[in-house]
């Protein structure tokens, strides 16, 4: 019998020729992603007695959750993981304006095919876009892998999701991952790999992949993955010179579920207040008036969100009664976006442009909304008050439907402006 992706990734980091679901291994990560809650997870690190961090060159450290810093307390936050950094020799530390951790680690080359990824936030699953094992840990298994250099984990069972047919116009990887969160419901795949198969996702762009890939947290997955491809090789070319191990799945893997879309009459979802798997089609909430509209994120803050977004709005203006707020993922994605005329193109339009970062999507900082408004955003989460106020409600849709629904003023399908 054949392996999955996952068991694969996690037997040779294991030392083991085989693994089977459930098992628990100890495995050494390739790489360690943490963000400006390093602070807290130095903290522990220190109280467990350790002085020295056990391989500092696999530490990626990104400042992006608040930045630059909104308070005095942030701003002491940042304050002590530059001293930490400095004090341990992490090299791979990335400060204020370089972008969101999951959008940094992949451009900085630390990201790669057959990596083993684990990262102190929900949505590290991102790196599986570009053939990675990647997952969520908690603070304190952070700070033990800071300390130890290695974690023990559980080899998941796996679903494997094959998508086929054709995309229709007006329709995005977004519409397709809510579709699934939809189906599947939020705990749907709870402590499953994932694995993206078919015609659709061959045909996908890696900006799109990894829309699928950081959303699996929202259903409950460990991970998700794309097997890497031309397109993967093409996006990683000249951002490392690490040699790195292609991983696939094996044809005759035994996967727990195989589960099939097809997306030929998929129309664009959104995602009501305030569950992630409340999916409707656009046309269902039609009419909702907004307040605020925000396109950027982990999840749709790349170049070409942006495109699409300034091809909805080129040559109008976004509705008196709505913000449109525009946060790329990164200082790259910033460059390009001006470089292709794409930021004029919006702040023409009427858009407010925030700085690279999170920002607006956990509500710490820039775009927090007041009480009975109402946002439709590109972002993973909907919860009561993940964006800074519990009386405030929150759509997630495509970037698409969040522009042209600012340009509206209120809920709409997409499909009537492109």
């Amino acid at each position: 019998m054949g392996q999955t992706f996952v068991e694969k990734v996690l037997a040779r980091k294991a030392g083991l020729d085989t693994v089977e679901p459930g098992q628990i291994v100890t495995v050494q990560p390739d790489k360690l992603l943490t963000h400006d809650n390093t602070a807290a997870i130095s903290k522990i690190f220190h109280e467990i007695g350790v002085e020295r961090v056990a391989r500092p060159e696999i530490s990626v450290i990104v400042l992006d959750h608040v930045v630059p810093a909104a308070t005095e307390g942030h701003a002491r936050n940042h304050q002590q993981i530059r001293s930490f950094v400095n004090e341990q020799g992490i090299a791979n530390f990335y400060d204020v304006g370089e972008g969101i951790c999951h959008q940094v680690l992949p451009e900085k080359g630390h990201a790669l095919p057959g990596y083993l990824i684990v990262g102190s936030d929900s949505h590290t699953p991102t790196h599986g876009a570009f053939g990675a094992f990647a997952a969520g840990i908690g603070r304190t298994e952070a700070a033990a892998v800071m300390a130890t250099g290695e974690i023990w984990l559980m080899v998941p069972k796996t679903f494997r999701i094959n998508i086929k047919g054709r995309l229709p116009k007006g329709v995005y990887a977004k519409d397709i991952i809510l579709h699934i969160i939809g189906d599947l419901g939020a705990a749907g795949a709870d402590y499953r790999a994932v694995e993206f198969v078919g015609p659709v996702i061959e045909e996908m762009s890696v900006a799109s992949r990894m829309v699928l890939c950081n959303m699996v947290a929202e259903m409950g997955a460990k991970s998700g993955v794309v097997e890497p491809d031309h397109k993967t090789r093409a996006w990683l070319e000249g951002r490392s010179d690490v040699d790195f191990q292609e991983v696939v799945a094996d044809a005759d893997a035994s996967y727990e579920r195989v589960i099939e879309y097809d997306v030929n009459d998929l129309q664009p979802q959104v995602a009501r207040p305030h569950t992630v798997d409340n999916v409707v089609p656009a046309t269902e909430v039609a009419g909702t008036k907004i307040d605020q509209a925000f396109i950027g994120t982990c999840t749709n803050g790349r170049l070409e969100d942006f495109l699409v977004a300034a091809q909805l709005l080129r040559g109008r203006e976004v509705a008196s009664t709505t913000r449109l707020l525009i946060l790329p993922a990164s200082r790259e994605v910033l460059l390009s976006a001006i470089s292709a005329g794409v930021i004029a193109d919006l702040v023409t339009a009427g858009a407010v442009i925030l700085n690279p970062g999170c920002g607006p999507c956990l509500g710490a900082h820039q775009g927090v909304m007041g009480p009975g408004e109402v946002t439709i955003s590109t972002a993973n989460r909907n919860f009561k008050g993940r964006m800074g106020c519990k009386q405030a409600e929150i759509y997630l849709a495509s970037p698409a439907t969040v522009a042209a629904s600012a340009l509206a003023g209120e809920i709409v399908d997409p499909r009537e402006f492109v």
